[in-house]
């Protein structure tokens, strides 16, 4: 088993979906970016998988994550909440638990704030992407405050003029598109070099 250097819980963003398919049926997503532009990734270990949420973050993934430590973890979670079965006191105290178990000296943990979703998702009525993007901006305040008291790094998604170009995400309006992917992820690792800088 290789030396962990990069260890990542999350949903199908943090998987890839959306980046080049490789010929085993993965994909080039941010994360591979991300550690190549910080050379570790020879060392990664990205636990995202398709339709997880942060209940199966908490019941799958961190058990996992904590078993294979490494200097640099990322969660990348909570979308599948947002857009589904969502209860405010369950997404916050799931996010909450993930992010206090993986803090420690030591070690740099990091995230993305949820970018604008619910106005690229297709077929929403006039309601339902109110409510939709109410629960975005419930949740990006929540991160926000997270993000303070534990000094996480969080990439700013749902403020970044990145997230805003089309080109940078699927016709589905959940997931990157390749170019999205590749750019989400050298902001990411710029994001982290600045802070390992700051840091040391």
């Amino acid at each position: 088993m290789p030396h962990r250097k990069l260890t990542v819980l999350g949903d199908s963003c943090a998987e890839g979906r959306g980046g080049v398919v490789r010929a085993d049926g993965t994909f080039t997503g941010f994360v591979v970016h991300m550690a190549q532009a910080l050379g570790v990734a020879d060392g990664v270990l990205n636990l995202g998988s398709f339709g997880a949420t942060t209940r199966d973050a908490v019941d799958h993934q961190l058990s996992v994550a904590l078993d294979n430590p490494a200097p640099l973890m990322g969660v990348i979670v909570g979308g599948n909440d947002l857009v589904t079965d969502y209860d405010r006191d369950r997404f916050e105290r799931n996010l909450r638990h993930v992010y206090t178990s993986l803090v420690q000296p030591g070690r740099l943990v990091f995230t993305t704030s949820w970018p604008g979703i619910p106005d690229r998702l297709p077929g929403l009525d006039g309601p339902t992407r109110a409510l939709l993007r109410a629960r975005f901006a419930e949740a990006n305040e929540f991160l926000e405050k997270l993000v303070f008291e534990l000094d996480l790094v969080c990439l700013d998604l749902a403020n970044a003029p990145l997230a805003t170009d089309p080109v940078m995400w699927c016709a589905d309006g959940m997931h990157p598109s390749p170019a999205g992917h590749q750019a989400i992820g050298i902001a990411m690792a710029d994001l982290i070099d600045e802070a390992l800088t700051y840091r040391t």
